[in-house]
């Protein structure tokens, strides 16, 4: 066959992957486990762990009220399915073995609680987000990627101490508003989303935003997108969907690489 030969693909019969449906709740809630757990391995083997610190948490497609989340003081990089927690409103645990991190009720009971649209939440203390976060300030549009959360994340300008009171989460959930990002200051970053794909990407390129903005101010002066293109860039790649597309590689390759984690 020569070149001349050759005939465009019609675009309908290319592969392009979109965000699944559910027949049963049941299978929905599996999904969002194998996720959640693919999520915590990809955060382990980014470094984003810290001792026992650091959650992720999806929201339960029935018990709209309750999350699944990672137990307390579990590797990030041994997790599987069979060790998630199911935890209610106040805090108890509903279904599993472990305890629950209370630093992750106080604060992503109340995240939920105040974005019904908020599927998942993701925070952790890695080392960029927590070196951003010490300056008190937000990130600048200075990359592509970072026009992701321009003007769509908040700071929430406080420190007290370790999370453990609802009343600091509700303060939280407040910084971060509408947002899909906030940037806690002296402590790190959380993100959510309407899928784990969605909230663990935004933490993943935020974390490499925050360590960009960083080793550029102190390289020298740096050049910001304009307010016009960083909008602009905004609405390109900063949807949700968007968010769970780009996950989709990262969710590919541990599935590969660490099978056991779907056990």
């Amino acid at each position: 066959m020569s070149l001349s030969d050759l005939q465009p693909v019609p675009a309908d019969r290319l592969l392009f992957r979109l965000p699944p449906t559910f027949e049963t709740v049941e299978e929905e809630r599996r999904h969002r486990r194998e996720r959640l757990v693919a999520a915590l391995r990809l955060f382990g083997r980014f470094g984003f762990e810290e001792g026992v610190a650091g959650h992720i948490t999806v929201r339960d497609p029935e018990h709209t009220d309750h999350f699944w989340v990672n137990p307390f003081g579990m590797s990030f990089k041994q997790i599987t399915v069979s060790d998630l927690i199911l935890v209610n409103h106040d805090g108890q645990v509903v279904e599993g073995r472990y305890h629950v991190n209370q630093a992750a009720f106080a604060i992503h009971a109340m995240v939920h609680q105040a974005r019904p649209d908020a599927v998942a939440a993701a925070h952790s203390h890695s080392v960029h987000g927590k070196a951003l976060s010490s300056m008190g300030t937000l990130l600048e549009p200075l990359t592509q990627d970072a026009c992701a959360f321009y003007e769509d994340h908040g700071l929430f300008d406080d420190y007290t101490g370790v999370v453990l009171e609802t009343e600091e989460g509700r303060r939280i959930a407040q910084a971060l508003g509408s947002f899909k990002a906030v940037i806690l200051r002296n402590h790190g970053l959380l993100t959510v989303g309407d899928s784990v794909d969605a909230a663990a990407w935004w933490f993943i390129t935020m974390e490499r935003s925050c360590q960009a903005q960083l080793l550029a101010k102190a390289a020298g002066p740096t050049v910001r997108i304009s307010h016009e293109n960083a909008k602009l860039t905004h609405g390109q790649i900063g949807n949700d969907l968007v968010g769970w597309i780009n996950f989709q590689p990262l969710h590919d390759q541990i599935i590969a690489a660490e099978p056991d984690l779907l056990d």
